[in-house]
């Protein structure tokens, strides 16, 4: 893609998975509504049983660039990422999560790279200098910065979130993924699959409102767990050829000699 006048073009999709989110979905989705970049808002609802689907679909009505879709099952925040990314038409395409711990504010840092020709892909650290960044789980700390290390060790990334929330993507790189795991894997996978395509990574600061559990938080012991076999899984028995479904062809034409190798295998 080529650099993008930023000041009157319309170019991002923002994909929000949305569980239980009664509390917090319009304040979010207001945030997200001031970005005058945004060309589409996705909700993906995965079968909240609270009052976010009506909200959802007030705000849907209310505002032409929100979509609203629900589930047929919940499946997880992977599965809401699929779908959401399969409806997105952006040339670049961002996650952002319903509650209030990352501010969408700072969405246009994150995606600046990709706009300006720079990056493929763009990560939020929350590792890196920061402007805030709620003080919380100790533990919590010590997991990402443990898988962060066992994901670099695999796809010699110099990471430092691999967790984080804020993952910004040129459309096609996303829209052409085959994600194949669940719950909260999505964020080693992906983090694999855009290494082997070995396109431009960037990261960029940003702060970080967390929450306790008490307040929503549902990330837990269980998917630590499950992610360190994801890191195995797509690191070392996925290869670049079924981690997408059609490479892109920004990519295709720089790596004939990658795919003929594979091929061979």
């Amino acid at each position: 893609m080529s650099e993008m006048n930023l000041s009157n073009q319309r170019y991002l999709s923002v994909v929000m998975p949305a569980y239980n989110e009664e509390a917090t979905l319009r304040e979010i989705v207001g945030k997200v509504l001031e970005l005058d970049f945004l060309l589409e808002l996705i909700i993906v609802d995965d079968c909240s049983k609270d009052k976010t689907p009506e909200i959802a679909e007030a705000l849907a009505g209310a505002h032409s660039r929100v979509r609203y879709v629900r589930q047929a099952a919940n499946g997880g925040k992977t599965e809401a990422l699929k779908t959401g990314f399969s409806l997105t038409q952006g040339e670049v395409v961002i996650v952002q999560d319903a509650d209030l711990e990352y501010d969408p504010s700072e969405i246009s840092d994150v995606v600046m790279p990709i706009a300006t020709g720079r990056a493929d892909v763009v990560y939020g650290s929350r590792f890196m200098v920061k402007k805030a960044a709620r003080v919380l789980y100790f533990y919590h700390y010590l997991a990402n910065k443990g898988l962060t290390f066992l994901s670099n060790c695999l796809t010699n990334l110099n990471m430092s979130d691999v967790e984080t929330c804020y993952k910004a993507f040129r459309g096609e790189i996303i829209r052409n993924m085959t994600i194949t795991s669940s719950g909260f894997g999505f964020e080693i996978e992906v983090t694999a699959k855009v290494a082997k395509l070995k396109c431009a990574v960037y990261e960029v600061p940003i702060s970080y409102y967390g929450r306790t559990y008490e307040e929503g938080k549902k990330i837990g012991f269980k998917d630590g767990v499950a992610a360190l076999a994801y890191i195995l899984k797509y690191n070392w028995f996925t290869d670049l050829k079924s981690s997408y479904g059609e490479i892109p062809t920004k990519f295709l034409a720089d790596k004939p000699k990658l795919l003929a190798l594979e091929v061979n295998e």
